[in-house]
């Protein structure tokens, strides 16, 4: 046997002839990290490329092995052709780099490998592509590698071999034509004229055919003037220039076809730049402008030809003239670049307005001409449509103005507010406008909209502090500003510049309302800038004040003072009373007493009072009463704080008339008022008192909405009066409208009301249900079971006196409904008003807590603040409500509980912190709100903070300040017990894990009662959160420094004994039971390997042999957490998890096979259930069926197993074109079933046939 088998194996080897192993490409001798370079070119990311290629040629640097040189050369060579773009863009980089290093390697070799291995002739139809892009990132990476031009043979055949891959334009596109024109810039003029231009003959001359051949020659022409002079170019296109009218619509055409080639990359064809470039060289620019663009490009619809046109116009802007400018942004252009903008506003529309602010803040800038930068913003601006700018009036390209072109920018936009020239406007209309409007529209209309934008423009120059400007130009906008908001011109006078100029149409009320507006935005503005220029103040960082110190408001009232002593050429619209106007000068000799006292020794107070006084003073002239009764309370204020001793005990004090004072002015919806109020209230912080402190927590206290919403009412009342004004207005303009609508649509619309107030009064009241009752019965006609059913009938006089009672009586009901829709509107609005002034006042809070954070009386803002958080969980969700709840939220959590500063002054209020300290932790056990009894648990911990105070480093552990350590730890024995005991308590574990970490000596004393409730916790999660909670302990440094040694060997023995008892009889039932036996498991772990390593005397036996019988059965042998972390507890006792050996299991497979044999074939039908083949022929005796005596033989066998896997297959798709036909709709379906009958029947012929 051993003999034959040495015989089979000498035969095999002489047999099998291992082929020797060849390596034509060197790969074997490649070492990996020079093979991996390759790989990395080839990858996705670009930084691995580039890294990749960097690698390659330094490593090639370091090497000098001309094989490897080679090697890369041919694998580079060979990556121009992958399937992805970033492999190929990577391999030509790469090409391009060690051609430009390695100038050995020849270009004219490279050029022809790249030919011969991208073959175009030679190659497969479906390997084209890759092959024209190998082709062409070949030539790309032989002109990257900056040697080209010294090589101008290899530069033509570059070019040839481009000019021949322009044929494939469906995979390349542009790209060759684009890389002719780069290697055209990097030509020098000798090469060009002796090389290059004969080659290039053919596209130049027909270069009014495409873009790319086109920018060719424009490419040419820039870089080569002297050799394409008029006689050459005559020669090439018939004329002696290229922007002519005779070339005008082919150059048009080849514009259109340029921009439709960009329309997904949103960009600007080079082409076009190119062009308008030529036509400045050629002094044709506003020929190819008026017939190109204007004729040519916006004729079409609107699309990607408007859009080149719009890009054209921003990109020529820093090429022009200021005369060309002008002609540009007053042509047809900026038309329909208005047009487009209007039509942009709707949804899903391409907005080409981010891309114009790009080009206008570039050429912004950019240019250093004011006299350009002017034209510019006057173009743009006097784009109006129906008298309204288009560009908005935040136009932040205006950042970028020189200082005097700002100046006579704002200066035109005065006098076109006085003057509105708006015939020199560019003004447009739309098709849909043009279309509704019947005449022509008013000219009033067009100047009001284009003054209440000039409005708006200034005060965006004003309040955006990137705009450089002067403090006399700031002024004098502020002057203009609210001259015309609240005075008129009687007589011009030199002293008031702003009566100079006449108003050309007079101001409406309508206007002079929102400048007024506008003036008080201004306003805000003001004091929030920077100081201008570089000075002192400027670098202290002071905001709202001039070079000099003075406030800017101040500035304002000082010129509102001037204007109202020339009561001869000018005139208030809001005219004052005598007491008012001795208000106003009392107002200002308060503030020169101010100022004067603050230049003395300023304080927080004088600049406080000093700015109320001018705030409440300027708004004289919008609310003149209000600001009257203020004016007097801040009087009488700041004269009792600038007393020594108040008068009156019961008087309120100077801060806490202050404090209502800044509450009422919060209540005015003005963003002025309320940054003025929190600078005010900033400097009166320190002053404050528990009185004017519960004056503002009263605004936040729920139960008392009604008390304080009342001056919110009264706003809502002035708001009420707008609205209705308003809806006046709407009114008047929508008659025209109603007149033309039928008296059918009225009366319909009429009793849809009817309905829909009948709808929202469903549940009719008895009241209304017995007057209708009433006026049926006195008219009898109400039908009663002793009348007849239909003999009497009410007469017309009857049924018209009927009708009219139960009209009046609907009425008044539907009165009764919609006033008590107005009254439930009313309260809603009332609601949010409310609550928008919480959210103001809420600033107040904060400030007060930041800069005040360790006065006593914040100690009184904590169950206030608790109160408030509380109430909102359980109020409406609203949006606003969220808000302010979460403001009120993080303010206490972030600003009160966890701030830096807190009280540390407590003496004599020990008794009253620790009743609020229980009052707190028994409030956090009552609640039903997790989330909310974890703010007041956290305020407990606040309170305890504040009562141990600030203790030494050294003694910090031992020392709780002036803490009752027994009293408080009852309290939170309490708690600890209500939560281990209770089975739905808000407490939480992580809230005792806090209360350890940050007070160790309260750990101490409570660790015994978490210990215990290791067993005794009413539920598996709680015992488990108490073995969290010991664990934490126990790992605390401090809670170990604090105990002794026989304390903690107890401690640690009794949580052995706890643990053993836990863990005996348990059973793995259900996931919480799993996760208390996690942690204990945790719990046992550290305990046990903080006994070995501290050799402490606690007996682990009792442990180990009950850890040991929870394993008796194998059930934690699995992979999972439970059975990891006992087995880590177990390998401490010096027991190991057992491995599991994989045994296959023989006899278990033989049976499966056995058991897989008797089964039944699937398929196969029972002989009974058997049709019976009707087309099978008749056996007669000693006869054999044709069928028998084919099958006999091989071949005829297989025939039968072909024909019966056809059949199969045939079933098979039958079945699932009888599942696809379920889930097809009727039409489909009977489609196909048409189908298959028409097939059977065909079948049926065929078979009949073969009979």
């Amino acid at each position: 046997m051993l003999s034959v088998m040495q015989a089979n194996m000498r035969e095999i080897e002489d047999s099998t002839v291992r082929p020797k192993v060849t390596d034509a490409k060197g790969i074997l001798k490649q070492n990996r990290q020079f093979l991996d370079y390759f790989w990395d070119i080839a990858k996705p990311e670009r930084e691995i490329r580039l890294k990749a290629i960097e690698d390659l040629i330094e490593h090639l640097k370091q090497s000098e092995k001309p094989d490897e040189l080679k090697y890369s050369l041919k694998r580079l060579v060979d990556g121009l052709s992958h399937t992805r773009d970033e492999a190929r863009s990577g391999y030509s980089v790469a090409l391009a780099q060690l051609l430009s290093v390695f100038e050995e390697i020849s270009l004219k070799s490279t050029l022809d490998s790249v030919k011969e291995k991208h073959n175009l002739q030679t190659a497969k139809k479906k390997f084209i592509r890759n092959a024209a892009f190998g082709n062409f990132f070949g030539v790309l990476a032989l002109s990257q590698s900056t040697r080209l031009h010294k090589e101008p043979q290899v530069m033509l055949e570059c070019v040839r071999l481009l000019q021949s891959l322009s044929h494939y334009r469906e995979h390349l596109r542009d790209l060759p034509r684009k890389t002719m024109v780069d290697i055209l810039s990097e030509t020098s003029k000798e090469v060009f004229e002796e090389v290059l231009l004969s080659a290039l003959q053919s596209d130049l001359t027909s270069a009014l055919n495409t873009p790319e051949q086109l920018e060719l020659l424009l490419v040419a022409l820039q870089k080569f003037p002297s050799v394409l002079k008029p006689k050459k170019l005559k020669k090439l296109l018939g004329t002696t220039a290229v922007i002519t009218k005779e070339n005008m619509p082919k150059l048009v055409e080849v514009l259109k076809t340029a921009a439709r080639s960009v329309k997904k990359e949103n960009i600007l064809p080079p082409v076009a730049f190119d062009l308008l470039q030529a036509s400045l060289r050629e002094d044709n620019f506003e020929m190819f402008w008026n017939e190109a663009i204007i004729k040519g490009m916006l004729s079409e619809m609107p699309g990607p030809t408007h859009y080149l046109s719009f890009r054209l116009l921003g990109a020529s802007l820093p090429l022009l003239s200021v005369a060309q400018l002008e002609f540009v942004v007053s042509a047809d252009v900026m038309t329909h670049y208005g047009q487009h903008m209007l039509s942009a506003q709707l949804a899903d529309r391409f907005r080409f307005a981010p891309e114009m602010e790009k080009y206008v803040s570039e050429f912004m800038r950019g240019c250093a001409d004011a006299d350009k930068q002017l034209v510019v913003a006057l173009g743009f601006t006097q784009l109006t449509n129906q008298g309204y700018p288009v560009v908005p009036s935040c136009w932040k390209d205006l950042e970028h103005m020189d200082l005097s072109a700002l100046q006579k920018y704002v200066e035109w936009l005065m006098e076109g507010f006085c003057k509105p020239q708006l015939e020199k406007c560019l003004d447009f209309s739309t098709r849909r406008q043009k279309g509704n409007q019947e005449t022509e529209v008013e000219s009033d209309s067009c100047v009001v909209r284009f003054r209440k934008w000039i409005i708006l423009r200034l005060t965006f120059i004003v309040e955006n502090h990137q705009i450089k400007k002067r403090e006399d130009l700031v002024m004098k906008m502020a002057r203009f500003i609210f001259f015309h908001s609240f005075f008129d011109v009687k007589k011009p006078t030199p002293e008031i510049p702003e009566t100079t100029q006449a108003l050309s149409v007079p101001i409406d009320q309508q206007t002079r309302a929102s400048i007024s507006s506008a003036f008080y935005g201004l306003l805000q503005g003001m004091n929030t800038m920077a100081v201008l220029g570089d000075s002192a103040e400027a670098e202290r960082r002071i905001l709202g004040v001039k070079a000099d110190g003075s406030m800017w408001i101040y500035c304002v009232v000082q010129y509102a003072t001037t204007l109202l002593n020339q009561s001869k050429h000018v005139q208030s619209v809001q005219t004052l009373s005598p007491e008012q106007r001795q208000g106003w000068d009392s107002m200002l000799e308060s503030v020169e007493d101010l100022r004067k006292k603050a230049k003395k020794s300023s304080s927080p107070e004088h600049s406080a009072f000093q700015h109320l006084f001018l705030l409440v003073g300027i708004q004289m002239f919008k609310a003149p009463e209000d600001s009257l009764e203020l004016l007097n309370d801040l009087r009488t204020c700041m004269e009792k704080a600038q007393a020594k001793k108040p008068k009156k005990k019961k008087e309120p004090l100077w801060v806490e008339v202050v404090v209502e004072i800044l509450l009422s002015l919060l209540s005015q919806p003005s963003r002025l008022t309320r940054g003025v109020c929190k600078a005010v209230f900033s400097r009166i912080c320190p002053h404050l008192t528990q009185e004017a402190l519960s004056s503002i927590l009263n605004v936040l206290d729920p139960n008392k909405d009604e008390d304080e919403s009342g001056v919110m009412v009264t706003d809502e009342k002035e708001k009420k009066k707008k609205h209705k004004e308003e809806e006046e207005r709407d009114e008047e303009e929508d008659d025209d409208v109603e007149d033309e609508e039928g008296s059918d649509s009225s009366s319909s619309s009429s009793e849809d009301d009817d309905d829909e107030a009948m709808e929202e009064g469903e549940g009719v009241d008895q009241n209304f249900r017995l007057d209708l009752m009433k006026v049926l019965q006195g008219q009898n006609a109400l039908a009663t079971e002793e009348d007849g059913s239909d003999e009497e009938e009410l007469d017309d006089a009857a049924m018209m006196k009927l009708d009219g009672s139960l009209s009046a009586l609907f009425l008044e009901q539907k009165k009764k409904i919609q006033a008590k829709k107005d009254e439930k509107d009313r309260l809603r609005k009332e609601k949010v008003l409310v609550r928008d002034f919480k959210i103001k006042v809420l600033d107040m809070v904060e400030m007060f807590l930041s800069k005040q954070g360790s006065s006593a009386l914040v100690l009184g803002m904590v169950e206030p603040l608790l109160s408030v958080i509380e109430n909102g969980m359980s109020s409406e969700t609203s949006q606003q409500e969220q808000d302010f709840l979460r403001k009120v939220a993080d303010i206490f959590r972030n600003r009160l509980c966890r701030a830096k500063y807190y009280c540390r002054e407590i003496d004599g209020r020990e008794a009253e912190l620790h009743d609020m300290l229980e009052r707190l932790i028994g409030r956090a056990q009552k609640l039903t709100d997790s989330s909310v009894s974890l703010y007041y648990f956290s305020a407990a911990l606040y309170v305890l903070k504040v009562l141990r105070g600030v203790v030494s480093e050294q003694d910090s552990l031992r020392l709780m300040g002036k803490v009752d350590v027994e009293r408080v730890t009852a309290c939170f024995r309490n708690a600890l017990t209500s939560f281990m005991t209770k089975r739905k308590s808000p407490l939480t574990g992580a809230m005792f894990i806090d209360l350890f970490s940050r007070f160790p000596v309260l750990c101490v004393n409570l660790l015994d009662t978490a210990v215990e409730n290791i067993t005794a916790g009413v539920r598996e999660h709680q015992q488990g959160q108490a073995c969290v909670v010991a664990l934490r302990a126990l790992q605390s440094k401090d809670v170990q420094n604090l105990m002794s040694d026989a304390h903690r060997t107890e401690l640690h023995q009794k949580v052995v004994d706890q643990l053993a008892k836990s863990f005996e009889d348990v059973e793995c039932k259900n996931k919480t039971v799993r996760e208390k036996i996690v942690k204990a498991l945790e719990l046992c772990q550290h305990l046990v390997r903080t006994v070995h390593s501290q050799k402490m005397q606690v007996n682990l036996e009792l442990l180990q042999k009950v850890l040991k019988s929870m394993n008796a059965e194998g059930s934690l042998q699995k992979p999972g957490q439970l059975e990891d972390t006992y087995w880590s507890v177990m390998k401490l006792f010096g027991i190991l998890k057992p491995k599991m050996e994989k045994v296959k299991k023989v006899v278990e497979a033989e049976q499966t096979e056995e058991t897989t044999k008797k089964k039944k074939k699937k398929g196969f039908l029972p002989e009974t259930k058997k049709r019976k083949n009707r087309k099978k022929p008749t056996v007669l005796e000693g006869k054999e069926t044709p069928a028998s005596t084919e099958t006999a033989g091989g071949a005829s066998g297989e025939e039968g197993k072909k024909k019966k896997n056809k059949k199969k297959n045939k079933r098979k798709q039958q079945g699932g074109e009888g599942k696809e036909t379920r889930n097809q709709p009727a039409t489909k379906k009977a489609k196909t079933q048409q189908q298959q009958q028409k097939k059977k029947k065909k079948g049926g012929q065929q078979e009949v046939d073969g009979k």
